[in-house]
């Protein structure tokens, strides 16, 4: 199947436009402007760039990194660094990772696979599925849409103030959603984009009330088993890591103001659920966004909301679409999410012509730091120039 492209995009728009209207273009009428030229076609991945983007490790920022380059113009796979700095044993390129936010990607698209079963009426509020979720402090309605592209309103949950005292501890994600609802709107909704992780811990009661099934169940039917990921799974309570996997470290301030290096690797991810507890592997994700962008797991109606931010808002302030981010290098346009947890930092990318894709785990020692991890950004410099 043709990758899906904006010129696609807007080509079947005008198509249906003119079908539901009835109108017929006259013969006297002025001929189309040509489209748009397409972006020029990416060079193949520059292994010696990305060789060096990997080079060293383990260091301070990080034990190890898998890079996963695919598409049209060629592919290049690398590793560096170990599976634990015990053994030093080299880092396995076929390791899985925990996935991080990565995993809204695969939450959107069972929404948008459920909107087109005509399950799911993405401007239909989410208190109509979910009454009395919110409480009354939310007397707006809510579209479904909205929490796909984090324009709703609703403000974080509280988690653990000591997450990693409680790593072994269940977080229900209804009590994240309670202490969410109590704060009452951050904003009316549509007004603006405040990207969290409430939005798509919503979404996935959503998938649960609709389908009678769990969030796993549900996601693993719908999008993994369509795009082929026999590698990726969602752990729920289980702290655990199965099959092949690199050590997570993380460094964590002690009381004195020093730090130590932290093994995070066994950590319940129940809390973050729909929004952010896949397993996965380079491999699968590179899977994932190549069927997504192909049409093979959301059909093309749906699937545009996954490449378009919210109508009301501009780019620039409104970055995120439904489940990926808009991410511009030179003329080249991207569709890129990226995700972390203690330990672990990921990434998967993709241009809509299919001409360069990216998928990047890096095992990083602040994973949770507000700023890009050193190692990744050398990544993404090399893999999307």
């Amino acid at each position: 199947m043709r990758p899906l492209t904006r010129r696609t995009v807007l080509a079947t728009s005008g198509a249906l436009t003119l079908a539901a209207g009835g109108l017929a273009t006259p013969a006297s009428a002025a001929p189309a402007p040509a489209p748009a030229p397409a972006p020029p076609s990416a060079p193949g991945p520059d292994g010696k760039a990305l060789r060096a983007a990997i080079h060293g490790l383990p260091d301070q920022y990080a034990t190890a990194a898998l890079v996963r380059i695919g598409g049209r113009n060629g592919c290049w796979h690398g590793s560096s660094g170990v599976r634990d700095l015990v053994s030093g044993r080299a880092a396995d390129p076929d390791a899985r990772f925990r996935a991080g936010s990565t995993t809204k990607v695969v939450t959107a698209a069972t929404v948008l696979h459920l909107a087109a079963e005509g399950r799911i009426d993405l401007d239909e509020p989410v208190q109509h599925y979910l009454p009395g979720l919110l409480g009354s402090l939310f007397t707006l309605p809510i579209a479904v849409r909205r929490l796909l592209n984090h324009t709703s309103g609703i403000p974080a949950g509280d988690g653990f103030t000591d997450p990693y005292a409680h790593r072994f501890d269940t977080l229900p994600p209804e009590r994240l959603v309670e202490s969410a609802a109590a704060k009452g709107p951050e904003f009316a909704p549509g007004d603006r984009q405040h990207y969290l992780n409430i939005n798509y811990t919503i979404l996935g009661m959503l998938i649960e009330q609709v389908t009678g099934d769990s969030y796993a169940m549900a996601a693993t039917r719908r999008v993994l088993r369509p795009a082929g990921m026999r590698n990726s799974y969602f752990p729920g309570t289980d702290p655990r890591i199965h099959g092949p996997h690199h050590r997570g470290y993380q460094v964590m301030a002690r009381p004195d103001g020093s730090t130590r290096l932290v093994d995070v690797t066994e950590w319940n991810q129940a809390d973050r659920w729909a929004a952010g507890d896949m397993i996965s592997t380079t491999a699968d994700l590179e899977r994932l966004i190549t069927a997504l962008v192909r049409g093979r797991i959301v059909p093309r109606p749906q699937l545009h909301e996954m490449f378009t931010g919210p109508a009301n808002l501009p780019e620039d302030e409104a970055p995120y679409s439904a489940g990926l981010q808009r991410h511009v290098v030179g003329e080249r346009e991207f569709w890129f999410k990226s995700g972390a947890r203690y330990g672990y930092a990921t990434a998967v990318a993709a241009d809509l012509e299919l001409d360069r894709t990216l998928v990047y785990s890096v095992n990083a020692t602040d994973a949770k730091d507000e700023s890009m991890n050193p190692v990744a950004a050398r990544i993404v410099q090399a893999a999307l120039r």
